[in-house]
């Protein structure tokens, strides 16, 4: 009984230190769990500010070609803080012409490899009007779900603002 016993613990340890490297790896390639804190999203995340952040999931599976879409929400290393993830709307994609708000040149073509973010409380986000147009290769992951709070759980769909995004060849020949 005793060495039946030392059998099934050994095979549940040897088991236990094959399958959770496996998952950490599995999760880390399809999926990843960030809080949402600040400002900078508002009113898309965290609308009600405060202490009550949004948690949301973040596809990392979907982004593994560096592809994204003008309005998904992404997240980012920061070009500014190596350490730090920022989670940001991507208003332009690389070629397309944009009219800054606040950056050192009015109007940016987001050279190829790179894409413009910015957070939907301008003035209240450091982004690309800060640092301008951002390597593909920061990114970490499209935000695909707010999980928590409860009451705010749902589908994260890509948009623009209205009153962002690139401009059109023509309104620039205008």
């Amino acid at each position: 009984m005793a060495s039946g016993g030392r059998r099934y613990l050994r095979a549940f340890v040897g088991g236990f230190f094959v399958a959770v490297p496996v998952t950490v790896t599995a999760l880390d390639r399809l999926a990843y769990v960030a809080r949402v804190e600040g400002a900078s999203m508002q009113p898309s995340l965290n609308p009600e500010g405060g202490s009550d952040c949004d948690v949301v999931l973040l596809n990392r599976w979907s982004v593994r070609n560096y592809e994204v879409r003008r309005g998904d929400i992404v997240s980012v290393m920061s070009p500014k803080n190596p350490q730090q993830k920022i989670i940001k709307r991507v208003i332009g994609l690389e070629g397309d012409f944009i009219r800054t708000l606040s950056y050192k040149n009015r109007y940016v073509r987001v050279p190829d490899g790179h894409f413009w973010i910015e957070g939907d409380h301008h003035g209240h986000s450091l982004d690309s009007n800060s640092f301008g147009p951002v390597s593909v290769g920061l990114l970490h992951g499209r935000a695909s779900h707010i999980i928590w709070p409860p009451n705010r759980w749902q589908r994260i769909e890509a948009s623009l603002p209205a009153d962002r995004g690139p401009l059109d060849t023509e309104e620039e020949e205008e």
